[in-house]
């Protein structure tokens, strides 16, 4: 019996491969980048246009709109960069040429001139939408199939992402505050730099994930102008797409505001995706697969509305904290507006682990752990998280003023909420989705996600007329009665999975061996 040396890419680290800590770090300082400069975006639009730190002097619901747009669009990118890389160049390759494209967007932004604000916000869009959905999916690729330490390692991989959140909003909000809100937005350009760097020195513990696919398999993916020429061939599908398109095009003239047009280019791509769905779903082989496919679908509802919710950290929730939260510590100093940003992802680092353990534990011992079980009980719980928001609103009535303490109750609440549903769905996803859509279906993930950023701006907007007290109290009770239908139907829903989480073990590779 002899030991062979392992090659890198086999190696591990506290039991999982050592590509996820290199993926890890990569995605915590893209991560620092995207959330430092989410922190500064919408207090900078709103900030006024005169002063020692200018803004754009932009209106809460103007700066609320396009926060909401741009928000969805990093994600709904998430479809074409994961098509790219399914299809041309793989994921590994997708993920450096984002990098690259981040690295010179959150550079332009730094430049004080509009074009330069448009332009590096045009080219983080581009470059979150290559690198987002096939950094995860190169994660997934790291685990065998009924690997137990899949859901464990995306939440060491999340640990990453809200790492770069923390420090981010804590340092780049504080210089973007402070001392120019342009310093703040070259500082997560030259982290995006770092995260670049460390990639790149990576590559020889990622060698076995993310390539780009052979010829052979080249051969078996159906073009994508097949997939639209089939929908001619099946008079039911192409009546749901001819509806779609026709109010997508009826909208984009009818919806009131600067943005209709904006709606209408947005429900006409909708549409494109939907017949690109249900094209995919014919071209399954199986009805397992098929199966899996809409069980897939269906969680991207609870996505839209998790994210629709959440998200009002970056928007309505960032703006009340500057403009309505008592943010004096003891008289000695005033906390910046973005540093309660930091909050969700200091809680994060804290309960990641332990939460990840506590669902593993209580799968091992044959209870429900289901990943949709988990992300409807996320949902719910990050919806309670609102009831604070609720409270500190009525103070705010009350007083003029609203304390601290509820902003902090509300991002821990949140949090929890977070930790038992992202990280799972991510993992989700890769369990599911057919082989060679898997950077596709990750993309549509994402762009679920920037569907409910999207919500979440919509709804943001319309707290100047119905008030910060109504709009909470209406997320808190839409997200729980939501979060409890899902559980209602959750046997029905498994069953579409054919039990792809049911045989789930710890799969190690401590040792390589060979007989001699």
């Amino acid at each position: 019996m002899a030991t062979l040396e392992k090659q890198p890419y086999q190696k591990e680290l506290f039991g999982h491969p050592v590509g996820l800590f290199i993926l890890f770090l990569t995605e915590m300082w893209e991560r620092y980048s995207y959330y430092g400069m989410r922190a500064l975006l919408t207090l900078y639009m709103a900030e006024e246009a005169m002063g020692d730190n200018p803004g754009l002097g932009w209106s809460n619901s103007r700066a609320l709109m396009l926060y909401g747009w741009y928000t969805m669009l990093v994600y709904v990118m998430s479809i074409p960069g994961g098509m790219i890389a399914d299809r041309y160049i793989g994921q590994k390759k997708s993920v450096l040429v984002g990098a690259i494209i981040l690295v010179f967007g959150h550079g332009v932004l730094a430049i004080e001139q509009d074009w330069a604000f448009y332009t590096g916000l045009g080219l983080i869009v581009l470059g979150v939408g290559m690198l987002k959905p096939n950094i995860s999916t190169m994660v997934g690729g790291l685990y065998g199939e009924n690997d137990i330490r899949r859901d464990k390692g995306f939440s060491i991989f999340y640990i990453g992402i809200n790492t770069g959140s923390f420090l981010a909003t804590l340092s780049v909000g504080f210089v973007g505050e402070v001392y120019g809100w342009h310093y703040g937005f070259g500082m997560a350009g030259i982290c995006m730099l770092l995260g670049l760097v460390i990639y790149l020195w990576g590559q020889k513990f990622l060698v076995h994930v993310g390539n780009a696919p052979t010829v052979e398999e080249k051969k078996s993916i159906i073009p994508l102008s097949s997939f639209y020429v089939q929908l001619f061939k099946s008079p039911k599908h192409l009546l749901i797409v001819l509806v779609l398109l026709a109010f997508s095009i009826y909208a984009g003239f009818s919806f009131e505001g600067i943005d209709n047009w904006a709606y209408g280019v947005l429900f006409v791509f909708l549409t494109l995706v939907v017949g690109l769905v249900m094209m995919i779903y014919k071209d399954l082989t199986t009805q397992v697969m098929k199966d899996r496919f809409m069980v897939i679908l269906l969680s991207f509802a609870l996505v839209i509305v998790f994210w629709g919710a959440f998200e009002q950290a970056g928007g309505l929730m960032s703006l009340y904290t500057e403009q309505k939260t008592d943010r004096d510590f003891f008289g000695l100093f005033t906390i910046p507006a973005t540093a309660f940003q930091s909050l969700n992802a200091g809680f994060i680092m804290i309960f990641a682990v332990g939460i990840a353990n506590f669902w593993a534990k209580r799968k091992l011992k044959g209870k429900e752990a289901s990943s949709l079980f988990k992300m409807a009980t996320g949902t719910i719980i990050m919806g309670l998280g609102f009831m604070f928001m609720v409270f500190a609103s009525m103070q705010y009535e009350a007083v003029g003023k609203s304390a601290m303490y509820w902003l902090v109750l509300a991002y821990l609440f949140h949090t929890v909420g977070e930790l038992c549903s992202s990280p799972v769905s991510l993992s989700f996803v890769t369990k599911l989705a057919p082989a060679k859509y898997a950077s596709l279906m990750m993309g549509l993930y994402f762009a679920s996600t920037g569907l409910g950023n999207k919500v979440a701006g919509i709804v943001g907007e319309n707290a100047s007329e119905f008030g910060e007290l109504t709009i909470f109290t209406g997320i808190l009770i839409f997200t729980v009665i939501f979060g409890l239908l899902v559980i209602a139907l959750l046997k029905p829903l498994k069953r579409l999975t054919h039990g792809v989480e049911d045989n789930e073990t710890e799969i190690t590779n401590n040792t390589i061996e060979t007989t001699t």
